[in-house]
């Protein structure tokens, strides 16, 4: 009966007195930092303070303030920092300690508010220093992405305020409010891309709070730009020429065309087609479909076609195609005797004929042309 009635009689104390005293003093404060003069502010004289057995209670584990016996002043017992009292610190605005002071011997109670003012000590911070995002190069203009958003335990001022972009004209950016009023920074496509203009994108976002000075945070995007089968193959020449002399050896190559594609991948991979020849030219040429290189598949002969044309075609995996020319001139090599025939003679001569009198009519011919188809007889 003895000790619920004590337990009555403090409880009653504790609660008629708590609150009388409030104090406030910033976090980060060195141990042993003054709080409050308890003593002048309760009107307690020191001598007596210290006769009636005064000491401080706090709820939990943690000592976050003492009584300095000598001055009866109140003093942090450690560096307090704010952001490190999740659960009692995290979702407030105010951040308040209560402790109580016990004077003994008058078998009295009084509470103790101190408010751990916030100050500038966290600097806005992303979770990933860098981030990569893909957009393909036909993304419409207008378009966003949404980013990650930085974090400063801090409150009030000192807290997240604002967020900017740099790097390029391609992009923007846009910062919508989320329902409990956090900021949530999005990425506008500005400027229509091309990745064969530009295959990557270096941005910055920088995260800043409201403190004096402001402390920032920052965190790397790179944009890769995808390909889009946006390019066609382009040949390195309109036509092509080639003189082949007529003895080249089958299987030589006789020449390359070679065509290049602006995009990436199987969009930039380019095959050879060869449309439908004339004068019976596919049988004679064979065009490789991966490297573009025209080969001899049987031998030449001037005197049977001395120029042939061809029409090549490189295109990509999609409808894109570009068309050339190739024209492939023979050259004769003195590869046929001179043909000698007797139109007409006479079977027989007469002893008395005179000179000069014909007795053959001879035809020569040379198939070959220029200098190997002149023929001397002798």
């Amino acid at each position: 009966r003895q000790r619920a009635l004590l337990w009555g009689v403090l409880l009653l104390a504790w609660e008629t007195a708590w609150g009388q005293l409030r104090y406030s003093v910033p976090e980060e404060m060195p141990k042993g930092s003054f709080v409050g003069d308890v003593a002048k502010d309760l009107g307690l004289q020191l001598p007596a303070l210290i006769d009636r057995g005064v000491h401080i209670t706090e709820r939990g584990r943690t000592q976050y303030f003492s009584l300095h016996g000598k001055t009866g002043h109140l003093v942090t017992a450690e560096r307090i920092d704010r952001e490190q009292l999740e659960q009692l610190c995290r979702l407030v605005e105010k951040c308040v300690l209560r402790c109580e002071l016990i004077v003994e011997g008058e078998m009295q109670v009084f509470g103790i508010e101190v408010e751990i003012t916030d100050i500038n000590d966290n600097a806005p911070s992303f979770r990933e220093a860098e981030t990569e995002l893909r957009i393909s190069e036909t993304t419409a203009p207008g378009s966003r992405f949404p980013l990650a958003e930085a974090h400063d335990p801090d409150r009030g001022l000192n807290s997240l305020q604002s967020y900017d972009l740099s790097g390029d004209e391609h992009f923007s950016l846009a910062v919508q409010a989320g329902p409990g009023g956090d900021q949530r920074p999005e990425l506008v496509l500005a400027k229509a891309l091309d990745r064969e203009e530009a295959a990557f994108h270096e941005l910055v976002l920088r995260a800043s709070d409201g403190g004096d000075p402001a402390r920032t945070g920052t965190a790397r995007i790179r944009v890769t730009v995808v390909d889009a089968n946006d390019n066609a193959p382009v040949f390195s020449q309109a036509e092509y020429t080639v003189r082949v002399p007529e003895d080249a050896p089958v299987g030589s190559v006789l020449i390359t065309v070679t065509a290049t594609d602006g995009d990436e991948g199987l969009n930039g991979l380019v095959k050879y087609s060869m449309k439908k020849a004339r004068d019976m030219a596919s049988d004679i040429f064979h065009l490789d479909t991966e490297t573009g290189a025209i080969k001899l598949l049987r031998i030449l002969d001037f005197e049977e076609g001395d120029s042939y044309e061809l029409e090549v075609q490189a295109h990509d995996s999609g409808a894109l195609f570009d068309t050339t020319k190739v024209v492939i001139t023979v050259t004769d090599v003195n590869d046929n005797v001179p043909e000698l025939t007797v139109s007409s003679k006479l079977k027989e001569i007469s002893e008395d004929a005179p000179p000069g009198t014909v007795v053959a009519l001879l035809h020569v011919h040379d198939r070959d042309s220029g200098t190997n188809g002149e023929v001397r007889c002798s």
